[in-house]
């Protein structure tokens, strides 16, 4: 039995209610109650007198593993000369760039006091070779969404209105490829694409070949979802990102879910007015729907920030991925992946001198400062989509000050603050809603009961801050992050690598739907249906997260 003590720190844990002077005592990896023997002594004790105590942070939408964060290294190898990782233990090494390599992801996201990362897009033929990758990616734990929204059995039991088939294909999935939840990208829009007859616009357009509608696919899966009790919901990414006026589509696909959980990703790329026709006069439209989402508890959403400077756009909507390379005049990949989805990968550079892109930043920040409830809404880049997950410090930062959030908004081209409402607001984040939007409130989303907090029985994972009124310099240097008990980052240094876990659901299939899925895979996937399913073996300290019927968390 092991035994750590972080002593008389000021402890913010909003899920238990605390905010103030306390110990925090680990055991075997696990926060633990207060021995009631004084005599009892810790193997170590941190003095954590004069610091801050937070459970380590949890990011719930990034992209981190897969083919498509693959490809975009392989497409950008000039992201990485010279941005090499001094060597670590063992010879392991690593580069930076704006997709950092697997070694390098799970090192910096530590040296930001982050102990959990979800990946939130794997087609179901990628989840071995993102696997993989997770195996290779140190420290934090891992889980990752698998796409469904276009899977062609997915549509075609939606079309035949066949509820038991399709919640026994999601959990068959689930469990085959040790996936955390269900991620909908633009629901039949992909699919459509790829036939070759254009994207879709509205919910109600219909996917040839398969007589189905958005409406009906995103209908139907959150319902699925729900009743199959996942820890997590049906997590979206809607129809026309990126387009002027696609705010009213996200209003109607949030009432489409009346009734359901859902998780909206990368909201700030949903939420603009104006005319599809004309980029360059698009504004904010952030203000009805935070007002709905405010009123409707069923729905979460994480923000999307896009910070200025050169990343690297990727995603599961490969309709998007040819838009931006039109627009942008950039190099593009176009990755298909037969029966569920596309991805497209092009570089993006965000000029803060370019209206737009500035528009874009103080949309995202809108989002932040609307929304009543911070439970409600999740730090997030979509990294590395907006920006890198290293600017969460910078973020930060932002929501917390006020004067600084303002000088920013200053030196923005003039339309900037004429067609969003971000100058009017005058909001400043506590620490404890900072550790509401990315440790608490994303664990709650994800339903990992054992994460975001330190109450007793959570997962060991803390991290200790120096306070300091610069906020960004506060939350980019952490002095310790504990793993599971372990001291990883120890007075500012990295010790060590712990593998960390890998984090998936657990559903309970029926296996008398199993024959037809089989069939089905057999004849129309390139890989055998026996394939499909990954071992204890393949991840890395396999962990199932179960739930209750509902969608409650166990």
């Amino acid at each position: 039995m092991t035994r750590l003590r972080i002593r008389g720190g000021h402890v913010i844990d909003p899920a238990n209610g605390v905010d103030g002077v306390a110990d925090v005592w680990i055991v075997d990896g696990r926060v633990a109650p207060a021995p009631d023997d004084p005599g009892i002594r810790a193997d170590r004790t941190i003095d954590a007198r004069g610091f801050v105590v937070m459970a380590a942070g949890v990011d719930v939408h990034c992209h981190i593993a897969g083919t498509k964060v693959n490809a975009a290294r392989a497409m950008r190898p000039e992201d990485y000369r010279g941005s090499a990782m001094p060597r670590a233990e063992g010879g392991r090494s690593g580069v930076l760039g704006g997709v950092p390599s697997t070694f390098t992801t799970g090192a910096k996201y530590a040296g930001l006091g982050y102990g959990t990362a979800v990946d939130a897009a794997i087609a179901p033929l990628g989840a071995r070779p993102a696997h993989h990758e997770f195996r290779d990616t140190p420290i934090i734990d891992k889980a990752f969404l698998v796409l469904m929204g276009n899977h062609h059995y997915v549509l075609e039991r939606v079309r035949d209105g066949d509820r038991d088939r399709l919640k026994a294909f999601i959990a068959w999935m689930l469990g085959a490829t040790r996936g955390f939840g269900v991620k909908v990208v633009n629901p039949g829009g992909i699919e459509r694409w790829k036939q070759g007859y254009g994207n879709v616009s509205t919910l109600d357009d219909v996917v040839e070949h398969f007589g189905v509608t958005p409406r009906q696919i995103l209908g139907e899966l959150a319902r699925a979802v729900d009743e199959l009790g996942l820890p997590h919901p049906v997590h979206l990414h809607g129809q026309n990102l990126g387009l002027p006026g696609n705010w009213a589509t996200t209003l109607e696909t949030m009432k489409v879910i009346d009734g359901h959980r859902a998780h909206l990703a990368h909201i700030q790329f949903h939420s603009y007015g104006g005319d599809p026709g004309n980029l360059a006069a698009f504004d904010s439209q952030v203000a009805p729907l935070a007002e709905y989402l405010d009123a409707h508890k069923n729905l979460t959403v994480d923000v999307g920030q896009v910070m200025f400077g050169s990343t690297t756009s990727m995603t599961a909507d490969a309709a998007v991925g040819q838009y931006l390379h039109k627009v942008t005049g950039r190099k593009w990949l176009s990755h298909d992946v037969e029966l569920e989805t596309g991805c497209g990968v092009v570089p993006i550079t965000y000029e803060d001198k370019n209206a737009v892109h500035a528009l874009q930043w103080a949309i995202g920040l809108e989002w932040y400062l609307r929304v009543s409830d911070p439970w409600q809404v999740a730090m997030s880049t979509d990294h590395p989509n907006g920006g890198s997950f290293l600017a969460y410090p910078q973020i930060i930062a932002l929501l917390m000050d006020r004067g600084h959030r303002n000088d920013t908004l200053q030196r923005l081209p003039d339309r900037v603050r004429a067609r969003s409402g971000l100058g009017d607001l005058s909001r400043e984040f506590s620490l404890s809603e900072i550790a509401i939007i990315t440790r608490a409130g994303p664990a709650r989303m994800l339903g990992m009961a054992h994460k975001g907090h330190l109450g007793v029985g959570a997962d060991g994972d803390v991290t200790i801050y120096a306070p300091d009124d610069d906020k960004e310099r506060m939350f980019s240097l952490p002095r310790y992050l504990i793993k599971a008990g372990e001291i990883v980052l120890d007075d500012g240094d990295l010790r060590t690598w712990p593998e960390g876990r890998t984090l998936h659901a657990d559903p309970e299939a029926d296996t008398d739907a199993e024959p037809d899925i089989h069939a089905f895979l057999a004849k129309r996937s390139s890989i055998r249906p026996g394939n499909f399913p990954m071992t204890d073996a393949e991840l890395t300290n396999p962990k199932a997260v179960a739930c209750r019927p509902g969608g409650t968390p166990a």
